[in-house]
């Protein structure tokens, strides 16, 4: 009864203010799937020609006229069949319909050059289309379902470790990286499968966790490399955590396991020969610990460090002391200081020189002088920091890692069985995201049991290593109840709820008073449900997760750090402007969310983040210095929105030539929703240059490449698109003529006639249509929050969602909020195996088991 209360609070909340409630919602009070569902009852939209208004004959009228001559049992083209559909029960075939919606608002059918509807014609038919789908889809819910066993990917199980044992961990090295599934997310549960390589590796990086957030001092010092990437310029001062005055260099932060004595070694960059950069002239390098001086070289000239020869001046070729002071000057690099345990910012940077130093000889000229080359007498260069220790041990020290863990402290021996289980019922709790039985802390004690009894901080280690290679924290379990009907749909528990809401906004385990609330069976109330969100919401981790591992993934922004322009064609391309392109949209793409901004926001906005190096090559003045600080742009500027930033323009381009096709293909994946199907195996590429030989625009060789009919279809809505950017090069510079020297036509006409020109008249055509973008947005973030591929039955919920957001102008906590309501979210279908029988989950503490309980839910 009150689940049947809490459903009824819920379905009120969810309801618009312009949504019926009458007739079509009456018959579902008796069900509470549906009525957990009466947010997908619609309004007819209005339209040139209300749709109400028009019958299923009608519209079969349309469908005969313009689709079927192709679309039919006889020649069924793109596998639709339209022929023997019936109208008057499009949710009976709502899969092949939600293909046709699709096609018609992207206006790519009918294909260019057969006879087309007029516009309001589309708008009608896709209304009705749409309200038709809907009705029934509120009749008959369909949630789908999620994986029984959902493997955390490894963003995830970083930022869990993180959590759980307060300590950060790059987990790169450790774990390999994980697939997506049709340009989705690397946390779709059906992709993330278990090899024993895999759990090979769980296990080496469970014993290399623990041991660090234990505090066990390790067998033998290790070695950590930290190298500068090559195309750093090192010129300025590369980060605010170096000082004032410096450049160049490299910020670590590094994890000292124990209070101890450590060695920093420093290597510098070497030249084509082998020789080291920028040793004509003396150097200043500093090496910091947490801002505070720990020393300072010289290097290079007449430095104190190695003794330069005296031939060093001038470039005596052959000579030995020369050539081997071109080796070995940075040999004195090094050195030996005391750390405390536990994470720490290690800086190296040179200082900046502002005048020559008196006395320093002058480079004796030959017919051949390196020492007049900026090679020779340019600025040095750091090239790989190295990190080595304990060299000697002092004790264990006081980490965040070692607090968080350690809630007890054992007096006497007696106490440190009980001290013990208090400590893993703790950790686990949290790490298996509910409450734990005793049988699974026995488990943990009896790991801990074979060394506790000497040493009480190595029997923790080893059980918190045995728990970070548990199921129940490895995998998202979510279990059918035993009750549940064969296919039925139910709703998740409250724990499982916890779990979606806490990695679908963190993308991490749930925090305690998510967990209290779960726990005690009041998350499901919606009231409660709304508050943590709004809870939630405003810790950093949300912004922090959503840029990093969602806007990452849709944007397509993890691609830029591999992405590699051709040096001889655009030689301005360092990894500072690499890195600079990545933050301003970082930056961007938090302020949104922080400030609950539209989403809109993000193609509209007039605004951006830049520092010195990324307003030196965007044109903006008055900006100075490695820190980002938000600047505001003049209306209708080029970088207003995320179509101006570098790294989207950098990261749809070839790295010779910009691409509208990419980028037209980017713009209909991901912001105007409507995907190209994938071209066919035998369409050639586009040719270097046009007839005969002589250099041709993009454009022109594109216009060749669409006269074959079978890639005209897909190109007509994708290239006028990627057209308007051209005047963005392949690093996102802007420019007036193209690679082939012509002058740059950034004009476009879409399939339905509407003509633009260049990127700010792509932005006014796409910021019209709001619904259609934040449709998009829905889409992306309703994947990601589920970890699974969206289906037709999922068009639905999309467009509930996107419809009861419109009051507050598509803000973020409107989309997200409407996410965690919906059905999708809140319910799951049961499964039914061959023979009829239902497939209930399993708990269970074996590795192997899961894993033959995952394969056989993939089967």
């Amino acid at each position: 009864m009150q689940a049947q209360q809490e459903l009824n609070t819920m379905n009120s909340a969810m309801l618009s203010p312009a949504r019926p409630s009458t007739a079509l919602c009456k018959p579902l009070a008796s069900g509470w799937a549906a009525i957990l569902l009466l947010s997908l009852c619609v309004p007819a939209t209005a339209s040139a020609q209300d749709p109400a208004t028009a019958t299923a004959t009608e519209y079969r009228q349309l469908i005969d006229q313009y689709c079927v001559a192709c679309h039919n049992t006889k020649f069924n083209n793109a596998n639709m069949v339209l022929d023997n559909l019936d109208l008057n029960q499009l949710s009976h075939d709502a899969e092949t319909w939600e293909r046709v919606i699709r096609k018609l608002r992207s206006r790519a059918m009918p294909p260019p050059g057969s006879p087309r509807p007029e516009e309001a014609t589309y708008v009608t038919m896709i209304a009705w289309m749409q309200d038709q789908i809907d009705q029934s889809a509120a009749l008959a819910p369909n949630p789908g379902r999620t994986e029984t066993f959902h493997r955390l990917n490894r963003f995830e199980y970083q930022t869990a470790i993180a959590d759980l044992l307060a300590v950060n961990v790059d987990v790169t090295q450790m774990l390999p990286g994980d697939n997506t599934y049709d340009a989705g997310f690397d946390n779709n549960g059906a992709m993330l499968s278990v090899s024993p390589s895999l759990l090979e590796s769980y296990l080496m990086a469970a014993r290399k966790i623990s041991h660090l957030a234990v505090g066990i001092i390790p067998a033998a010092p290790t070695i950590d490399n930290y190298k500068v990437p090559l195309n750093l310029i090192q010129d300025e001062r590369t980060d605010p955590r170096q000082p004032f005055g410096s450049r160049g260099g490299i910020v670590i932060d590094h994890y000292f396991p124990v209070d101890g004595r450590y060695r920093v070694k420093i290597e510098l960059q070497t030249q084509y020969n082998d020789y080291l950069r920028g040793m004509g002239r003396k150097h200043t390098l500093d090496v910091r610990l947490n801002g505070k001086l720990l020393q300072r070289f010289a290097v290079g000239g007449e430095g104190v460090g190695l003794a330069a020869p005296e031939g060093f001046a001038g470039n005596i070729m052959m000579d030995p002391e020369w050539e081997n002071y071109m080796h070995t000057a940075d040999d004195h690099l090094q050195l030996e200081f005391d750390a405390t345990a536990g994470p720490q910012v290690l800086s190296v940077a040179f200082m900046r020189s502002l005048v020559a130093e008196p006395g320093v000889m002058q480079p004796r000229q030959t017919s051949y002088s390196l020492a007049t080359e900026q090679r020779y007498f340019g600025n040095a260069a750091v090239d790989v920091v190295s990190v080595a220790g304990p060299i000697e041990v002092y004790q264990a020290g006081d980490t965040p890692s070692r607090r968080k863990i350690f809630s007890c402290r054992p007096s006497e021996t007696a106490e440190a069985s009980s001290c013990a289980r208090q400590i893993f019922t703790e950790l686990a709790t949290s790490a298996y995201r509910r409450p734990v039985t005793d049988a699974e802390v026995q488990t943990l004690l009896a790991f801990y049991g074979e060394n506790g009894a000497a040493d009480f901080d190595a029997g923790i280690q080893r059980g918190i290593e045995r728990m970070l290679v548990d199921p129940n924290f490895l995998f998202r379990i979510e279990k059918d109840p035993l009750e549940a009907a064969t296919a039925a749909t139910y709703a998740v528990s409250d724990l499982e709820l916890a779990s979606r809401l806490s990695f679908f906004l963190w993308s991490t385990i749930p925090d305690a008073e998510l967990l209290q609330v779960a726990s005690a069976g009041r998350l499901s109330d919606p009231a409660q449900l709304e508050q943590q969100v709004e809870r939630m919401l405003a810790d950093p981790r949300a912004a922090e997760s959503l840029v990093n591992n969602f806007a990452a993934q849709w944007l397509q922004l993890r691609n830029l750090k591999e992405h590699l322009p051709d040096p001889e064609i655009f030689p301005e391309f360092d990894e500072n402007l690499r890195a600079a392109y990545l933050r301003e949209t970082e930056l961007f793409f938090a302020s949104t969310i922080t400030n609950d901004d539209s989403v809109v926001e993000l193609l509209d906005a007039n605004y951006t983040f830049v520092n010195e190096r990324l307003a030196r090559h965007y044109g903006i003045e008055g900006i100075y210095g490695p820190h980002f600080r938000r600047v505001d742009l003049p209306a209708d500027h080029i970088r207003g929105g995320l179509l101006g930033q570098g790294s989207l323009l950098t990261v749809t381009s070839y790295p010779n030539r910009t691409s509208p096709v990419l980028r037209g293909k980017w713009l209909l994946q991901n912001i105007v929703g409507s995907p190209p199907p994938e071209p066919p195996a035998n369409v050639p590429a586009l040719p270097d240059s046009g007839t005969e030989g002589q250099p041709a625009s993009v454009r022109e060789r594109l216009e060749e490449h669409r006269r074959n009919p079978v890639c005209a279809s897909c190109h007509a809505p994708m290239d006028p698109l990627g057209f308007a950017l051209e005047n963005f090069d392949a690093i996102g510079s802007w420019r007036q003529l193209s690679e082939a020297g012509t002058p740059i036509d950034a004009s476009g006409i879409l399939p339905n006639g509407i003509e633009f020109e260049g990127v700010s008249g792509l932005h006014g055509h796409l910021v019209s249509d709001k619904p259609l973008f934040a449709e998009t947005v829905t889409e992306k973030l309703l994947a990601f929050a589920l970890g699974r591929g969206l289906q037709y039955y999922d068009r639905p919920t999309i467009r509930a969602i996107v419809r009861n957001a419109a009051a507050d102008d598509y803000r973020w906590s409107a989309l997200i909020k409407g996410i965690v309501r919906s059905p999708a979210f809140r319910l799951r279908q049961a499964v039914t195996s061959a023979n009829g029988e239902l497939v209930q989950g399993t708990q269970t503490t074996d590795p192997g088991a899961v894993q033959g309980r995952k394969e056989e839910t993939l089967l």
